[in-house]
Formats: C-alpha cells, structure tokens, sequence
C-alpha cells in the first residue's frame, strides 16, 4: 500500500514539476508575446521569463494612461542619457505612474537600445507603451529650413513639402504677394521675389505662410546695412534697384570672387545706357522648362534670345522690371562696392572652371570664345 502512495505521490509531483516548467516556460512568454509584442532578441531565456512576468504582474498600468484629459508638455531627452534617468524624469514630470513599468517595457521588447535623444511633445493622456514608442523619433518642435542663393520664389516653394513646415506651395506663393511692411524699400505692387535673404532658417513647426514671409523679410532689412545702402547710393541705385542687379549677379555668377568684377561689368553698361545681355534674366522670363525640368532653361536658343518680354536685357536696356532671384549677401556687397574696372563684357572660360574673361570691347570678347 504504501508503495502505491508513493508512486503516487511522485506522479504527482512529476505533474506539478511539468506543470511549473510549461507555466514558466511556455506559458508566461506567450502570454506576454501576445499581450505587448515578442521579446527583443538581445535577451536571454531567463531574461525573457521575467520580464514576460513583470509584464503581467503590471497589467493595466501599460495599456491605460495616467490622466486621459491631460494636456501636452515638452520633454527632451539628452545625448547619452540612461533609460533609467528618462523614465524616472517621466515619473518625475507627471507623464506616467510608475517608471519601473515603463523600464520593464523598454527592456522586453529591446526599445531601450533605440530610444533618441532630442525634444518630445508629451503627454499623461498617452499609456506606457505609447510613450515608449513616441521615444523612438524625436520629432523637434523647431525645423531647420535653408534658403539657397539664386533660388527663385518658386523653387523656395518646391522645397516646402519635405520641410517639415506645415505651409504648402500655393500658400507660400500666395503671401509672397504682399511684402511685410519692414521691407518698406519695396514697391507695393511688387512681390517678395529677391528678399528671401538665403540662410538656414530655425523656424517652429506651426509657422503660417505669413509668418514664414515676414521671418525672413525681417532677416533680409537686417542686412540691408547703412554700409549697403550708402554703397548702393554710390552706384546711382536705390535698394530696391540694387536688389534687382544683384539676383542678376547671383545667377551670373559662380565663383564667388568674381561677384564684384561682374557687378563692375554690369554697371559699366548701366553707366552708358547699355543692354545688360544677360541670359539669367530670359530664363526668367522664360519660366519652367518642362523638357529640361528647371526654372534655368540652358543653353537658350536664338528665338529665346528674341522674346519679348521687359525682362529681356538684350532688347531693353536698364534693369529689368524686378529681381529675378534672391541673391545672397555676396552678391549684394558686389553691387555696393564693385570693382573698378574697364569691361563691358564677360563670358565663361572654356575649361568649365566656372570663371569668366573679361574683356573692353567686342572684339576682343569675340576673341575670348572658346574655339
């Protein structure tokens, strides 16, 4: 009798043993990997077992947040900070109830090896697990947006979509109509075409289309110096006049050490009632080429040298009737303090270098060509 109690007995210890081997073994994982994801695969089958059990001992406390009704609130997060100090710091701030939970979470699923540094938009009204996958891209309040030199309204616009500002092309286009009152040097019926001073632009997120325009016409009047403005005066040009003749330098030019000697050829003509000849302010005028797919059709052909339009400076002399880009501050002290010089033409040198010969009269620019 007693040897039947005993192997009954150890049968039903073996079942226990079992049944403790599955629970620990299978089951908890499981029940885990279908509650809040699999496991990263960093850890161990003794680290997936007990986090598997915190997980479920924590419940509801993962999937429910804090304060549904709350509002959000900025946390950053600093280069080479420990995931532990972060979720304390969420405890700390009222983001989360318990920071163990959260620290538990990120280290089952493996997300407290790619948590980002940077600056969060948060919120108590988020559960844990929310939170811990808002921690994996930083999403700055504040994007940076870079204005090139040379570029035209419209090629500003085209850059808008992959930004990060929330203002769309046609927008952009529509308040960039009206310039903000601080470029008070423009003429009212003009654009802001030529004032979108090129420079990289820390602008947040919310910004309106009419914000954007007078950020960076506020820019733009900042530059424009008493230096600047006397030195346009030496030229015999207004502000507006000499913005309009630097876009042209902008796009003529390459290198930038040539910006004044340029300028010096261009003022030159001004000087004697002279066509500019400059393509930059044709494919301008000429606009979009759909077959080229840029604002800056080259090379043009003869019938583009022919259109007619009062930005055509091979047919009408003087400036054209606005700016054709938006030159940088280079291009700008060009027009103000421009070389001496003796040329009235320039063309590009024959070894794609990107510099100009200069020349005094026609023949010897014809003599300049490449052969």
């Amino acid at each position: 009798m007693r040897r039947y109690q005993l192997q009954f007995f150890l049968a039903f210890l073996i079942i226990i043993i079992l049944a403790c081997v599955y629970f620990t073994f299978g089951y908890l994982p499981a029940r885990a990997s279908l509650l809040y994801g699999p496991p990263g695969r960093g850890l161990s089958i003794s680290q997936i077992i007990e986090y598997s059990s915190r997980l479920l001992l924590h419940g509801d406390q993962l999937t429910k947040p804090l304060n549904p009704n709350a509002s959000e609130q900025p946390f950053s997060i600093s280069l080479g900070e420990s995931v532990s100090s972060v979720a304390l710091r969420l405890q700390q701030a009222g983001l989360i109830l318990d920071s163990q939970t959260l620290l538990d979470y990120l280290i089952y699923t493996g997300l407290d090896l790619t948590i980002q540094s940077g600056e969060y938009v948060l919120s108590p009204a988020l559960s844990i697990i929310d939170i811990a996958r808002e921690l994996q891209d930083a999403t700055p309040a504040d994007i940076t947006f870079v204005i090139l030199p040379g570029w035209r309204m419209e090629e500003i616009a085209a850059s808008l979509p992959t930004s990060g500002l929330d203002i769309s092309p046609e927008a952009f286009i529509h308040a960039a109509q009206t310039p903000p009152a601080v470029l008070d040097f423009v003429p009212s019926s003009s654009s802001m075409e030529g004032f979108f001073f090129p420079a990289a632009y820390v602008l947040p997120r919310s910004t309106t289309p009419d914000q954007f325009v007078d950020a960076v016409g506020r820019n733009f009047a900042l530059h424009i110096t008493y230096d600047l403005k006397t030195g346009f005066a030496d030229q015999g040009l207004s502000v507006y006049q000499a913005v309009i003749l630097a876009s042209i330098v902008e796009r003529e030019s390459i290198q930038d050490e040539e910006m004044a000697l340029i300028a010096s050829v261009f003022i030159n003509r001004l000087n004697i009632g002279m066509t500019l000849g400059s393509d930059p302010t044709i494919q301008y005028a000429l606009g979009f080429d759909s077959i080229q797919t840029t604002w800056w059709k080259n090379p043009l052909s003869l019938a583009d040298l022919k259109l007619d339009s009062p930005y055509n400076t091979y047919i009408y002399a003087g400036l054209p009737p606005a700016p054709i880009s938006n030159p940088g501050l280079e291009a700008l002290q060009a027009v103000a303090f421009p070389e001496v010089s003796p040329y009235y033409y320039f063309q590009a040198t024959c070894d794609n270098s990107g510099y100009h010969t200069f020349a005094v009269t026609f023949e010897e620019h014809l003599a300049n060509g490449c052969p």
